[in-house]
């Protein structure tokens, strides 16, 4: 029990640092190439890598969609296409400054989980949840304005934000979407949302690139990238995405949500060995969403213990 709660740990910390380390790498990614491509050849290899290893592991059977087509391409959709382009674009129209934005958003998504619960399976939040919800947007405005509240009326800054407010949106629906598939494992979720996900990323840039709205990076610019592309193909590509779902299934979203937490530190650590200037308001910023993150997720666990004492006395009663 103990060597497998360890591993989800270990699976969880790494998909979190590995996600907090991609928006630097792709910062000097986006000096070359377009976002949208940059995602696209990122995870065409990555969807390839998970076809093979599916096969390999479940047969033929485990693509079969048994009358989930429509829900694995939508979380998939939300999760490869949503998240991935648009976290990743948004961070392109601020340039510097989007790095620790975008990490800061991803951070974001436990607090957007709790509101699409309340919102579509009408499960109200407690009020301090509430506080919690509210005081990680305060964090994120600081981040975002960096103490001049002006900048939020500013087009420039104001939507990229709501690009990647969506983003966060989409990933935090693909993580809900992991509860919706019993009986499938990790990697035939992982492989099945990752296929149709990256299709339909691919479907979209093609025909924006037809009709001459996103440029077509030249060989030249993609080869200029290759190092970029294999860190971010191997790690907060390929094994990020396993070890997240697989630390989810060990540990439990309650638990595994708190590691989400390192995304935002693992960014701010390297934008500080890179020799950017950290603001006072980004570090504020980032910890005080990291911690309403962990606030709140001890306020779960205080009311589960509740629940649980309240049912232990009525069937003792």
């Amino acid at each position: 029990m103990k060597n497998s709660v360890l591993f989800g740990v270990i699976c969880c910390a790494l998909a979190s640092m590995s996600w907090g380390a991609m928006f630097p790498v792709a910062n000097g990614a986006f000096q070359h190439i377009n976002p949208f491509y940059f995602t696209i050849i990122r995870y065409l290899p990555v969807t390839v890598i998970l076809i093979f290893f599916l096969l390999k592991k479940e047969g033929k059977k485990a693509f079969r969609l048994e009358g989930n087509g429509l829900k694995i391409w939508f979380f998939g959709t939300m999760g490869f296409t949503i998240y991935n382009i648009f976290i990743f674009w948004g961070q392109d129209l601020l340039s510097d400054d989007g790095v620790v934005l975008a990490s800061i958003f991803e951070a974001l998504a436990p607090i957007l989980s709790i509101l699409i619960v309340w919102f579509v399976f009408k499960k109200k939040p407690f009020l301090f949840t509430i506080l919690c919800i509210i005081g990680a947007f305060v964090g994120v405005v600081l981040v975002v304005t960096n103490g001049e509240m002006s900048l939020l009326l500013q087009a420039a800054r104001f939507i990229p934000m709501i690009i990647l407010l969506l983003a966060a949106l989409g990933w935090a629906l693909y993580t809900i979407g992991g509860n919706q598939f019993s009986g499938w494992s990790v990697l035939r979720y992982s492989t099945l949302s990752c296929l149709t996900g990256t299709l339909t990323a691919l479907f979209f840039v093609l025909l924006f690139s037809a009709f001459g709205k996103i440029d077509v990076p030249e060989f030249k610019a993609i080869w200029t990238v290759k190092y970029h592309m294999l860190f971010m193909i191997t790690f907060p590509g390929l094994l990020a995405l396993l070890s997240w779902n697989k630390g989810v299934q060990i540990l439990q979203p309650i638990n595994a949500i708190l590691f989400i937490n390192l995304a935002p530190v693992t960014t701010l650590m390297i934008r500080f060995i890179q020799g950017y200037q950290i603001s006072l308001y980004e570090i504020s910023g980032v910890s005080i969403v990291c911690l309403m993150i962990i606030l709140n997720n001890l306020h779960q666990r205080y009311q589960k213990r509740k629940i649980h004492h309240v049912r232990k006395k009525e069937l003792i009663a």
